[in-house]
């Protein structure tokens, strides 16, 4: 069978957009140059208080499923006032069919009114659902460490629960 050049250079036009979104898609809102903005509630307790903590941040995917971030958070509710910045890396396992894991590192600076601040490092881990296209909720586990720990304040470890939504664009 014969095909003319321009009908073959037609048949590639239309089928390259749905193959290049494919390709585009296999890491979805975990893809290289993607970034996602999450927001953050919760609870939790310091100085023999209960607060409310909200927090927002950012991660920009510099690779696959490689991302850096940043993210703040504000304890409120009880005195004295508290804020928390994060800079983190995050591995999101992309390839994984249902549940996306992932596997993280931080270090945060805590701010504390009227007292000296501190300093800790930790690790994530757990997975993200999709909730829509451009949109996934995340479930997992926070190992937090804290440097120069004074054990008449409290534990110099922690291991809390922690869920995220996520929006990627």
């Amino acid at each position: 069978m014969k095909t003319s050049i321009p009908k073959l250079a037609l048949a590639l036009l239309l089928a390259w957009p749905p193959m290049a979104a494919r390709a585009a898609g296999v890491a979805g809102m975990f893809s290289q140059g993607n970034a996602s903005f999450m927001i953050e509630a919760g609870g939790g307790t310091a100085y023999n208080n209960s607060y409310t903590i909200l927090g927002v941040g950012a991660h920009y995917f510099v690779m696959d499923g490689l991302a850096v971030g940043l993210s703040y958070e504000s304890w409120s509710g009880a005195s004295p006032g508290i804020t928390q910045v994060t800079p983190s890396v995050l591995y999101v396992f992309y390839d994984a069919p249902y549940i996306k894991p992932y596997l993280g590192g931080f270090y945060r600076h805590t701010s504390v009114s009227g007292r000296t601040g501190f300093n800790s490092a930790g690790i994530r881990a757990g997975g993200y659902i999709h909730a829509g296209r451009h949109t996934a909720i995340g479930v997992g586990v926070v190992a937090e460490n804290y440097m120069n720990c004074q054990r008449a304040f409290g534990p110099c470890s922690q291991a809390y629960p922690e869920i995220s939504l996520i929006f990627s664009f």
